[in-house]
């Protein structure tokens, strides 16, 4: 048996070129320079919650967009209609339309006409050429509006110009390596890496920055025409609606300071339009107050002493040397097209970033020899080359994450650990089939072969369900728990070339050139699970009801005392707060209670010295989020000065509501996936059985979460659906050796071919319930708040999920046979197809076709 030295060579090439892309990942900085040029130098990127930094999702306001098209959409009617001689009695704008009543009703046509010119062609997506007006007549009045494929237009171009022009103003305030891009169809995600400040960061990045000069009033008379703002001190103005000049004029606009009181001011200049018509305006308004209007509030309101002729200004107020800067970019970079509501935030710090780092290396590290001792123990020799290959599928997996541009996060990380548990679950497949194969009496080659065959559709069925979850996770989550998906799945794929592909050659090469007759792989410590013959079917009926006793008790552990929802699901503030020694848990209750914020929630995580504050959705806007940010810290501050905010979560009421649906509607649809997948590669039985199991496994799963009172967030969801995948991956080896068994065995009775089976992968079914529960165990310990709400239940799901596949899935699978058997025996045999599940008489069964 010789392997083709082309094959050899190109595995080897392949390994080679992964250790090369992965290899800068590990070196510093100083080093990677030195490099030659020709060498990869890319390095795998570090998500927020490693390195630190803000993290925002900017939404479009709809309905503030179309008002403001629809007040340029009037002034353009009034227009149209003046200059084609059409005498109106009024144009008015009623809720999202504009309703013209004409004095002569015979105008209408003309009207109808006129104003359809104002409509623009739709350019992209379905609805491209359509107009993206709506105008209708019922007699002497007429409606304009935007169609809903027009406002989605609106909405679309919108996005595209807020991308520029937060680019332009966050490079403006010199942050370096920001992510700026689109989500969705309204959305804009904003990251930036160690930009500690959110309160700068919303207004940087939320004010609209629409400036414009106004006259106000005579005599401050409120009227038509006249609408009443105020400054940041409280005062009134009378401002007229008509702007005399937009902010669109300014041609620069910097931070300079008052000769006389030192304090900062914004002076800015306008384009050569703009001067002359500034000079127009204070030439004929000696004498009278005008304002200047940023985003519907007043920044100062002088009154014009002389012409100003020279085309430059200045801004005056109580601005600080931050907020004056602030100022500045946004009109240096323009105003954005809509009012941006920050829907999502969160900080991290970047302390917290590098504990992060250093827990997921070291936890990862831990599992990591722990999984290769347990595979040394377990096949002595021979486990030296499946943690070889345990360590290339590592370093692949990271040169694959650095070829594809994929963030690493930590839950990434804890996808990656897990990742090496579900690798060494193939390696045991296989050498569990080889040993099987060597006590049948073959040859070592002809063991090779059987082993690596009938491993094969069993770890394809075992990869293919867990990729399954890991599609599902990409599609439905965000962030983090993306990237969690992005590396599991990524470890699954290459794990059929470490595992399979390089280990069978690998094996056939060393055979070959030590001329092994018989190929024994054998343990360190000697255990033998392979000879039992244990009867699991006469626990069935005590397994089913523990089973289903366990899941209605977590139903009404869910009910009541319920799950610690985190802040991703019901919204509201959420801040990491460390303390240098102990925190006193009643002292911050008690100062924190006192800042009127409504309901606040403390729990200790991690260790004694951290803290987590949780505040309700403050009423209003993102100014009162921000204004109770700013409360808690300086009252964290307060109570303890040692103390230090790690990281801040602001999540609105809009966002926690789609990520509650897309957790429920990712886990029933994964289920649903498995589901087919399974009645497509077994029969509805066993499909049947892996969906049953795989509900009470996931019940238990949820009562741990509510008697643990873990934060049930994103990386809580995360957890769920890779122990749906985990969970079915097991069920599909233990029912891959029935579908095997009930071929070679069709006299035998079934629930012997269960127990056969059973007794058959038992040794399987430990070991790699022991590789995943290892690789966990060190993230669950020491991975960190982060992660915890990932690993811990992990780490309990692979205990059920072990126990289930053996006390429910085959109970229930036993049940279904017998059923189907009874059900035939009522029916006619007429037929000569074969069952696949057998009767227990012995004999095959017919049924009519």
């Amino acid at each position: 048996m010789r392997t083709s030295r082309w094959l050899v060579v190109t595995y080897a090439v392949i390994i080679l070129l992964g250790l090369l892309i992965a290899l800068p990942n590990v070196l510093p900085q100083s080093v990677l320079q030195r490099l030659p040029a020709w060498l990869p130098h890319e390095q795998v990127s570090l998500g927020l919650d490693l390195r630190g930094g803000s993290h925002l999702v900017l939404e479009v306001d709809e309905a503030d967009l179309t008002k403001e098209r629809l007040q340029s959409l009037l002034q353009d009617a009034r227009r149209v209609l003046r200059e084609k001689g059409i005498q109106p009695k009024a144009v008015v704008r009623s809720q999202n339309q504009i309703v013209v009543t004409l004095a002569d009703a015979s105008q209408s046509d003309a009207a109808v006409t006129e104003l359809k010119t104002l409509a623009n062609p739709i350019s992209t997506g379905l609805s491209a050429g359509q107009a993206d007006l709506d105008v209708t007549a019922n007699g002497a009045t007429i409606t304009v509006g935007f169609s809903r494929a027009g406002i989605a237009a609106n909405v679309d171009n919108a996005v595209q110009q807020s991308l520029e022009v937060i680019r332009q103003r966050v490079d403006q305030v010199g942050v370096s390596e920001p992510t700026i891009q689109r989500i969705g169809a309204n959305r804009v995600l904003v990251q930036l890496p160690g930009a500690q400040d959110p309160s700068r960061l919303r207004e940087l990045l939320g004010s609209t920055a629409k400036m414009s000069f106004h006259m106000l009033a005579p005599n401050n008379a409120p009227g038509p025409g006249v609408t009443i703002l105020k400054d940041d001190e409280g005062n009134s103005y009378p401002v007229l609606d008509r702007v005399e000049i937009s902010g669109d004029r300014l041609s620069d606009a910097r931070v300079s300071f008052d000769p006389n009181t030192r304090e900062p001011i914004v002076s800015f200049r306008f384009d050569s339009a703009g001067a002359t018509r500034f000079a127009e305006i204070t030439r004929q308004n000696v004498g009278n107050p005008f304002a200047i209007v940023l985003d519907n509030k007043v920044l100062s309101a002088p009154v014009i002493r002389e012409p100003i002729t020279g085309g430059s200004g200045q801004i005056s107020g109580s601005f600080s040397a931050d907020s004056a800067t602030t100022l500045a970019a946004m009109l240096r970079a323009g105003a954005l097209p809509a009012k941006l509501t920050v829907i999502e935030e969160r900080t991290v710090g970047a302390d917290l970033g590098a504990d992060a780092i250093k827990m997921g290396i070291y936890s990862g590290l831990v599992g990591f020899a722990l999984v290769a001792l347990f595979i040394f123990v377990l096949y002595g020799t021979w486990g030296i080359l499946a943690n070889i290959a345990l360590l290339i599928h590592t370093i692949l997996t990271f040169s694959a994450l650095t070829l594809v541009g994929a963030t690493l996060t930590l839950p990434g990380i804890a996808g990656v650990v897990l990742g090496i548990g579900l690798a060494v679950d193939a390696n045991v497949l296989i050498n569990e089939r080889i040993r099987e194969e060597t006590r049948k009496g073959k040859g070592a080659f002809a063991a090779i072969d059987t082993g690596f065959n009938r491993a094969y559709s069993t770890i394809i069925d075992g990869n293919m369900t867990a990729l399954i979850a890991a599609a599902i996770l990409f599609f439905f989550g965000s962030g983090p728990v993306r990237g969690f998906a992005v590396t599991m799945a990524l470890g699954l794929i290459i794990s059929m070339f470490t595992s399979v592909a390089f280990v069978r050659v690998a094996m056939i090469e060393i055979t070959r050139r030590r001329k092994f007759k018989v190929l024994n792989i054998r343990p360190l410590i000697p255990f033998s699970p392979y000879d039992k013959h244990i009867e699991f079917m006469k626990a069935r009926f005590f397994g089913v009801t523990v089973s289903a006793l366990l899941s209605i008790a977590s139903v009404v552990l869910f009910i009541h005392p319920g799950l610690n929802y985190g802040v991703d699901f019901r919204g509201g503030i959420q801040m990491a707060v460390k303390t240098q020694g102990a925190a006193d848990l009643a002292k911050f209750r008690e100062g924190l209670d006192s800042l009127g914020l409504g309901e606040i929630t403390l729990q200790s995580f991690g260790d004694k010295n951290s803290i987590l504050v949780r505040a309700q959705r403050q009423e209003g806007g993102e100014e009162a989020q921000t204004a109770a940010v700013t409360k808690l810290k300086a009252e964290v501050a307060k109570i303890d000065p040692t103390a230090t905010v790690e990281g801040t979560d602001v999540i609105g009421p809009k966002v926690s509501g789609e990520l509650a649906w897309a957790g429920i509607l990712s886990v029933v649809i994964a289920s649903f996936a498995m589901l087919i997948y399974i009645w497509v590669r077994f029969e509805w039985p066993f499909a049947v059985g892996a969906i049953v199991t795989l509900v009470l496994d996931v019940t238990k799963a949820i009562g741990f979460f509510a008697i643990t009172g873990l934060d049930f967030n994103l990386t809580a969801i995360a957890a769920i659906l890779t122990l749906v995948g985990y969970s079915v991956n097991d069920k599909v080896v233990v029912y891959d050796r029935m579908r095997e068994n009930m071929r070679l065995y069709k006299s035998m009775p079934l629930r012997e071919i269960i127990d056969k089976s059973i007794n058959e992968t038992l040794a399987r079914s430990l070991y790699t319930n022991a590789t995943a529960f290892l690789a966990l165990v060190p993230m669950a310990i020491w991975g960190g708040s982060a992660v915890s709400s990932f690993a811990i239940p992990m780490v309990f799901g692979i205990l059920v999920a072990g126990a289930s596949s053996i006390f429910i899935a085959a109970p229930i699978l036993l049940f279904l046979g017998d059923w189907r058997r009874r059900h035939a025996k009522a029916a006619p045999a007429t037929d000569e197809a074969v069952e696949i599940i057998p009767p227990e008489e012995g004999r095959p069964r017919k049924s009519a076709s």
